[in-house]
């Protein structure tokens, strides 16, 4: 813990030693540069304060480490101005000293132009995520899908299907913001309700103070859910096994209590005027060190091959790595995970784009490989930075369509 901030503190104080020099030559404009200043010294402290001291709330720690966050972001994008001019400065120096008749090395002074173009730039973000700290990460959008299926039972053309994901109750800090996101959901009117997992950050504890809301979600042919990486408690040093175990058991409980039907590798069928849809739910599988306790044979054993089957299944490396090339036929896959990295530029139908995308292939949105469609939920909630910017808290809505009809 100390190497990393002690890391974050070397960084962080050169950043802002370089920026500093940027506000200095804007004259009357210095004041901004003592402000910023003091901001990092202050964040900076607060955040070894909260690390240090027993019994501090996550939810400080998260504000802490946003604002961190909001500092480094605003300086990384400042600091190549900066310090290209210096590279110039510095060449113009050398010049003078061993060309120039002067023979005198001097540094030519910074131009304002590039001062305040280098914090003009920097200032965007910084206030973007200022923004998803206090308002991005509430401001929940209702996406809408229809796909379009050959084989989709008659009786469940026009079937609506409302999915979220994430959710990560642990970082709620606004009960009126989940209220209304609840009354959003249920606005929808959906047939059926999913959730795909991650619905705390580590404890089932942090569930308690929501379940009373979550619990209010309502479809007339269920709700169902499966695990994701962060509900099996893997991220928390227990005291015993035993402890862990029965964390996750609580949390279990809790889904039941909230009217959850938690699908662990097993199936079950929705049913509409003697026509059926299987319905598979795996517990999390991951690529790149997360957890595979998903088990799709499993989940599958009881599902025909010639059934029409969704899956419910939280990382979408799984449906990349493993349900593509199942013998199975998997129609429609709902995920989450990727929370759409919680920054990101979608103007739709032009452009989508995250840092996330670098990691994960499918990271947000509809997919389609191999005739079978995946919607990755950019997520319900946030986790670390405090804040969505671009990439809002959604509520996907999709509704299935027979192709003859369509």
């Amino acid at each position: 813990m100390w190497i990393r901030l002690l890391i974050l503190f070397a960084l962080l104080a050169f950043l802002t030693f370089y920026v500093f020099q940027g506000f200095k030559n804007l004259g009357k404009g210095l004041w901004l540069g003592y402000i910023y200043v003091a901001l990092s010294v202050l964040v900076f402290a607060w955040v070894i304060y909260l690390f240090n001291v027993d019994g501090t709330s996550d939810l400080a720690k998260s504000y802490s480490l946003g604002l961190t966050l909001t500092l480094l972001v605003f300086g990384l994008v400042a600091l190549p101005f900066l310090f290209l001019e210096d590279i110039g400065r510095v060449g113009v120096g050398l010049y003078q000293k061993f060309w120039s008749e002067s023979k005198s090395f001097q540094l030519p002074g910074r131009r304002k132009f590039i001062s305040q173009l280098a914090l003009g730039l920097a200032a965007i973000p910084f206030g973007a995520m200022l923004y998803g700290m206090v308002r991005g990460k509430y401001n929940f959008k209702v996406l809408k899908y229809d796909l379009a299926f050959d084989d989709l039972p008659d009786a469940f053309d026009g079937y609506q299907i409302t999915q979220i994901s994430d959710i990560h109750s642990g970082s709620f800090d606004n009960r009126e913001k989940i209220a209304y996101a609840i009354d959003l959901i249920n606005q929808q009117k959906s047939d059926v309700l999913f959730f795909t997992g991650d619905m705390v950050n580590n404890k089932a504890d942090e569930m308690e103070p929501w379940k009373d809301l979550f619990a209010k979600l309502d479809a007339p042919d269920g709700k169902f859910s499966v695990l994701g990486n962060h509900d099996y408690g893997d991220y928390v040093r227990w005291e015993s096994k035993e402890e862990k175990a029965a964390n996750l058991d609580r949390l279990k409980q809790l889904q039941q209590e909230m009217g959850f039907n938690l699908l662990l590798n097993e199936s079950t069928y929705l049913e509409k005027n003697g026509q059926r849809l299987a319905l598979v739910g795996v517990e999390n599988w991951g690529r790149g060190g997360f957890k595979k306790a998903g088990d799709l044979t499993k989940a599958a054993e009881q599902v025909g091959e010639e059934d029409f089957k969704i899956l419910l299944s939280h990382d979408p490396s799984h449906w990349e790595d493993v349900v593509i090339s199942d013998p199975y036929h998997y129609h429609l896959t709902l995920s989450g995970h990727t929370h759409g990295m919680q920054f990101g530029i979608e103007i739709p139908g032009w452009v989508k784009w995250s840092p996330i995308k670098w990691r994960y292939k499918y990271w947000a949105g509809i997919y389609k490989e191999a005739g079978q469609f995946i919607n990755v939920n950019r997520g319900f909630g946030y986790l670390g930075y405090p804040g969505r910017v671009g990439m809002w808290p959604e509520v996907s809505v999709i509704t299935l369509k027979k192709k003859a009809n369509v």
